[in-house]
């Protein structure tokens, strides 16, 4: 099974609009092995449902870590547990506030009573869902909740079996942007990153660094350079970075507001401008599948 990534190095490049229009176009390919299974690894900021409408069919809890509780029958308000909390995370009535906790223990660790205690602690959740692309397994973090890594790789474990399941041959995986935790782990079994790059300083930065973190990986990179009209000297160095380093760019974008309107009507742009974007974005989908 071949699994491609899209990467980017800052958040606003396009990343997940080049992802659905490739999703919408490889669907309707021809080649053999059928539609890819989707990913979408952005567990932090999950916005390919935006655009591909998911009909959810299985929804599993995610367990990122522990939480504290305190039995308010067991306590005896020694404050113990307060003057060791480094987090601030238990109140004057010995209560736990919930978004202050990080697990760390200590509470149940003093507590001479037994009244604070550890317990598994969900914090998100990942769905398995039908969309008009294939299907398509993705994951949402509840609000301040952390441990995206350990959520990409199930995401990514559940895809692959998916594919599996249905004998396909490619995983389209919608990353996460920069390089942390959240991408290394989306990298996991990768065979191609496709970056979208824009023509801006901190982009042209971040992808160079998003380059090297594949690199060290040993996973080759194609390039996608977007909105390639608003600096044109700034899209001719990172054109002039790609040609350097090996990178083949599949394809240049320019601005266009077309991006925006396909995303209030949810579709991606090869389908609300088909005229301008689906016969290219075929074409990369293509070049990308058979490479």
């Amino acid at each position: 099974m071949r699994e491609i990534v899209v990467l980017s190095g800052k958040g606003g490049t396009g990343k997940t609009s080049v992802t659905a229009a490739l999703a919408v176009c490889a669907a309707k390919s021809d080649l053999p092995g059928g539609p890819p299974v989707l990913a979408d690894c952005d567990v932090d900021a999950a916005d390919l449902h935006l655009v591909l409408a998911p009909a959810i069919r299985e929804r599993h809890e995610f367990l990122g870590g522990d939480k504290a509780a305190i039995d308010a029958e067991l306590c005896q308000s020694c404050g113990l547990c307060r003057e060791a909390c480094r987090f601030g995370a238990i109140d004057e009535a010995f209560r736990v506030i919930e978004a202050s906790c990080e697990g760390c223990g200590v509470c149940a660790y003093v507590c001479p009573a037994g009244a604070a205690t550890l317990g598994p602690r969900v914090s998100g959740d990942w769905f398995v869902s039908e969309t008009r692309a294939g299907i398509m397994v993705h994951a949402a973090l509840r609000m301040g909740e952390e441990n995206s890594g350990k959520l990409v790789s199930i995401v990514k474990k559940a895809a692959r079996a998916e594919a599996e399941r249905l004998g396909r041959e490619i995983l389209l995986v919608d990353g996460s942007p920069g390089i942390g935790c959240p991408v290394i782990a989306s990298l996991g079994g990768a065979s191609t990153v496709l970056m979208v790059a824009e023509p801006t300083l901190s982009a042209v930065h971040d992808i160079k660094r998003v380059h090297a973190l594949a690199r060290h990986f040993g996973i080759p990179c194609a390039a996608i350079l977007n909105k390639a009209d608003v600096c044109p000297e700034l899209t001719r160095e990172l054109a002039s970075f790609c040609g350097e380093s090996g990178i083949a760019v599949l394809g240049e974008l320019p601005f266009d507001p077309a991006f925006v309107a396909a995303q209030l009507v949810g579709q991606s742009v090869a389908e609300n401008a088909p005229e301008r974007y689906e016969r290219l974005f075929s074409d990369i989908w293509r070049r990308l599948a058979t490479s």
